[in-house]
């Protein structure tokens, strides 16, 4: 009998509260500052997604062979009409892998899936951003007051 081991593709890790602040804290100071400047309002901090959604969506990419997800950051089209309030917005966009190996070593590519419409990417996004809708019930994680010189104070 011959006996296959199927190596681990497990790359993260849990990570505490202090972990979470402080790349939270780093991305508004270094990105999400500039980012809002730019775009005029307010860019999201967060996508949220619930649990239901995210297991159909892995249970799909499983059907289809992937055995992985990867997240692209990416934002809305500025005139974006299925959600104006998203308009220019930050976003990710959950995308099907599967993962290979090769002499140039690993790679997890993007999974493509046959459609009525054709050949398709393996993908889901429009999770609810924040902001535009943001609960501040329990104070969050990485609550952090900017100084906006004559524009006042913002808390994010």
């Amino acid at each position: 009998m011959v006996t296959i081991q199927k190596n681990s593709l497990k790359v993260g890790k849990q990570v505490d509260t202090h972990h979470v602040d402080n790349a939270i804290r780093n991305y508004k100071q270094e990105r999400w500052v500039q980012n809002s400047q730019r775009l005029g309002k307010e860019d999201s901090l967060s996508v949220w997604y619930s649990i239901e959604e995210l297991e159909e969506f892995i249970a799909m990419s499983k059907e289809h062979g992937a055995d992985g997800i990867k997240l692209y950051f990416g934002a809305y089209d500025k005139d974006y009409t299925d959600h104006p309030l998203y308009a220019g917005r930050q976003t990710v966009v959950l995308v099907a892998t599967k993962h290979k190996e090769s002499e140039d070593g690993h790679t997890n590519k993007d999974l493509y899936i046959q459609t009525e419409e054709g050949t398709s990417i393996l993908a889901y996004n429009t999770g609810m951003l924040c902001p535009p809708f943001c609960t501040r019930e329990g104070g969050g994680v990485g609550v952090t007051i900017f100084d906006k010189g004559n524009e006042g104070f913002v808390v994010v």
